[in-house]
């Protein structure tokens, strides 16, 4: 049904002057765009902090899927980001491992800003390899490492990134995800798929609400020892070179080069290669490559060598600034 309403032809009168009225001028005059946030400065980057953060998570053991070790850690990790203001998500799931144990697995997910439609996701994986099995390591190779760089070092600059994100609020949306059951694949064997399985997981089953999606992401995977040497890793390069130039030429400014070094690295099924492949968000992983030696990684990886003693602060500084620079940046609309 149409309802007209038939107005005074006084009344007609006064509006159309008003509107008139209203409209002098050119006639290109637009609404003022909408208020900028106000820009926050860059906050530094706690070092020590953060590696109070890896020697923590060695404190529990390796962490290992099914291991007291494992879920002790895991309720410090939740408790930990809820302290840092944090909404957070427990993402249990379960997952068959490659030997054919039932693996009880839980991804990570701290958010600030939950709100915010656009998103950035910053990652790194939680667990421990269940075994030292690199193939220049003799020793104790079916015990457990602690993995204080394999997986503590990324956990631990996420961390300082959190407690800086409560500290300095910015008001884009940030998704810390720490993912779980990364490291329990079979070493050698034809399906890389056996890695990865808290990352396969969280991109078929992503927390996002509805309207929400992440612009991009960047993985953190042994980032902290000495000497460590962050090449353009292949599978970044081949779904987000565009921002693999940015954080490299950014880091570079800013003085890490002798870190976020020129060059080409290999193809690594990380964390990274199934966000991209199944969740479809482009995401880069920042990973220590050794090219000098006979597995390409440091020679403390997947040994039990892999203790507090291969963690340098410097490292640690390095990567979570250029974390803290990216998210601030993006704030203030200069990254």
């Amino acid at each position: 049904m149409i309802i007209k309403t038939f107005l005074p032809a006084g009344l007609i009168a006064l509006l159309a002057l008003g509107l008139s009225s209203c409209g002098s001028g050119s006639g290109n005059e637009s609404l003022p765009p909408p208020p900028q946030p106000a820009a926050v400065q860059v906050p530094k980057f706690e070092r020590d902090s953060a590696y109070t953060y890896v020697a923590r998570q060695v404190s529990f053991g390796p962490r290992v899927p099914n291991s007291e070790a494992h879920q002790q850690c895991k309720q410090w990790l939740l408790s930990t980001f809820e302290r840092f203001g944090a909404d957070v998500i427990a993402q249990d799931f379960e997952a068959e491992a490659y030997t054919g144990e039932v693996l009880k697995a839980t991804n990570i997910i701290a958010r600030y800003n939950p709100g915010a439609k656009s998103r950035i996701v910053l990652a790194a994986h939680w667990d421990s390899r269940p075994f030292a099995d690199s193939p220049i390591n003799e020793e104790r190779r079916d015990e457990a490492i602690l993995g204080a760089d394999d997986g503590g070092s990324g956990v631990a600059v996420l961390l300082e990134v959190a407690r800086q994100l409560q500290a300095s609020p910015i008001s884009i949306g940030v998704d810390i995800v720490l993912f779980d059951a990364e490291d329990y694949g079979e070493s050698g064997g034809e399906n890389p798929d056996t890695y990865a399985l808290g990352s396969q997981y969280w991109s078929r089953n992503l927390h996002f609400n509805d309207g929400q999606q992440a612009r991009y992401g960047i993985l953190l995977d042994m980032v902290g020892a000495k000497g460590a040497r962050f090449p353009r890793e292949y599978f970044s390069m081949q779904f987000a070179p565009g921002l693999v130039d940015k954080v490299w030429k950014l880091a570079q400014n800013m003085g890490y080069g002798n870190y976020f070094v020129d060059e080409q690295g290999g193809a690594i099924t990380d964390d990274h290669y199934y966000v991209n492949t199944i969740a479809r968000i482009p995401m880069i992983d920042i990973i220590n490559r050794a090219p000098g030696t006979q597995t390409g990684f440091g020679e403390h990886w997947h040994t039990h060598e892999d203790d507090m003693d291969i963690i340098d602060v410097r490292t640690l500084r390095a990567v979570g600034q250029v974390m803290l620079a990216i998210l601030y940046r993006e704030h203030n609309g200069t990254f």
